[in-house]
């Protein structure tokens, strides 16, 4: 399971494109050096590397890979396509567990601390391990570890669904499964990430990660719904239950990839792994600069995330089944907005991409903490979605251009971990500001707060990889 913020939260995630051109190679790199590292693969005319026997992502329609792929393209490649179906059902049953859990614990223990605190018990693992788990990603044969990390997961779902069946879940023991859940996401989450380029060839890397987001967010739509019937209908135990047998899909589809491509484990040791990849993402600026701004967004962009079953249940009058209308409003808003995002970067460009989008969360935020009314609220969380989504894209991309393939997954692993810290730390300040004053209130000092990022954003210094990210997207959505 994601679980938000990897993409939802979190997130996995988990939220698109970049292309890395051979521009953004390593200044010292060669095509021969990459060659020296992976006898498998062959330089192309163009300086880009392909493998000599190529998967199922090499070969694209009649052959030419000079041709813009579309967006749906990563769809007609067998591997992919089996890979997103999973995703799909799999990023289902997350939301259905994240519907379930968040209700869950509002009933166990209706404080603003406990509710938050279910955020943060699933962004704890990630702050602490995502980069330790990203040089592990590395070093391992990422199959093998995808396989053991699906079984934990399933695992993990299904004792929770058990203990809520029999009435023995205690917040406590819901906050220790939340963190056991956040372990498996935590290693899963950066494999998953380095193995795209594995399945895609460079070509259709943008869409494949757009479409990665898209599959997230339709789940985002429909999971919440469905999560809020079965809590209303059979209890919350089923939604437990469902997110278990998702899992379960994603097993089948990792058991059934036959990898073509390996990548060379580093021949440093484990801690030295771990730190070459922080030395990495310190010292390139474009990294230095995705971190912060996604820092800076999430802190109190969290702050919904973390509160809106109180919203729901207190502000709004609304049950489990209503909880899950608002959380599928915000998935819908994200899938609307994978639909005109690429066409709004062509008209602002990226940086003023970003502050619209945040501008739209906080406005979306400013009105679900004024209005007590059900629809306004489904019209704001659509809105929030909106933003959210094209917020966190666009910074995945710029962090996947910058970064080097042998090192994508620590990389990424940072990436992931400042995502988790920042949503850690703003679920438990908004937390504890909803206990001082109001959720109502909390909500409307993070909107304020938002605004104050805007500003940030927009003077914030640009950089060449900023420069280079709309040209594959206004290409992938020709």
């Amino acid at each position: 399971m994601d679980w938000s913020r990897v993409g939802s939260v979190l997130g996995p995630n988990i939220d698109v494109d970049i292309l890395p051109s051979t521009s953004a190679r390593k200044p010292n790199r060669s095509p021969a050096d990459d060659l020296a590292v992976a006898p498998e693969s062959v330089a192309r005319s163009d300086g880009d590397l392909v493998d000599a026997n190529p998967p199922d992502a090499l070969i694209g329609p009649e052959g030419d890979a000079e041709k813009p792929a579309g967006p749906f393209a990563p769809l007609a490649l067998p591997t992919y396509r089996m890979f997103w179906i999973a995703s799909l059902f799999s990023n289902t049953g997350t939301w259905v567990h994240e519907i379930g859990a968040g209700w869950l614990m509002s009933t166990l223990d209706g404080s603003p601390q406990m509710v938050s605190a279910v955020r943060a018990a699933t962004a704890l693992p990630i702050v602490l391990l995502a980069v330790p788990a990203g040089a592990l990603s590395d070093r391992v044969d990422r199959r093998k570890m995808m396989l053991i990390v699906q079984c934990w997961l399933m695992a993990i779902a299904a004792t929770a669904a058990m203990l809520t069946y029999l009435e023995r879940i205690t917040p406590v023991g819901l906050l220790i499964l939340t963190i056991m859940m956040g372990l498996g996401v935590v290693l899963h989450v950066p494999t998953w990430q380095a193995s795209i380029p594995e399945i895609v060839s460079r070509k259709h890397l943008p869409q494949a990660i757009a479409l990665g987001s898209v599959s997230f967010n339709l789940a985002r739509s429909v999971g919440p719904a469905v999560g809020g019937l079965l809590i209303a209908g059979i209890g919350t135990w089923a939604a437990f239950g469902v997110n278990a047998l998702s899992f379960g899909v994603v097993l089948l589809a990792v058991f059934f990839w036959k990898r073509t491509r390996v990548t060379p484990s580093p021949s440093d040791t484990f801690f030295q792994s771990m730190r070459a990849g922080l030395v990495m993402v310190t010292s390139r600026g474009e990294m230095r600069g995705v971190l912060v701004r996604v820092g800076l967004f999430v802190l109190p962009a969290s702050s919904l995330w973390a509160l809106l079953p109180l919203v729901a249940r207190g502000q709004l009058a609304w049950d489990a089944r209503g909880y899950g209308y608002l959380v599928g409003a915000i998935g819908l808003g994200a899938v609307l907005a994978a639909v005109w995002l690429p066409r709004l970067r062509t008209h602002l460009g990226v940086d003023l991409t970003l502050v619209a989008a945040m501008l739209a969360y906080a406005v979306g935020l400013a009105i679900m903490a004024a209005t007590p009314y059900r629809g306004p609220a489904i019209l704001a969380a659509l809105v929030v979605g909106t933003g959210w989504m094209a917020v966190l894209t666009t910074l995945n991309a710029t962090a996947q251009m910058a970064l080097p393939d042998e090192m994508r997954a620590r990389g990424m692993s940072c990436y992931l971990s400042a995502m988790a810290m920042a949503m850690a730390a703003g679920s438990m300040v908004w937390g504890k500001v909803a206990a001082m004053q109001s959720p109502t209130f909390a909500l409307a000092a993070a909107s304020a707060s938002l605004f104050v990022v805007c500003i940030v954003t927009l003077f914030w210094p640009k950089n060449h990889i900023v420069d280079e990210l709309a040209e594959p997207v206004v290409q992938a959505s020709a």
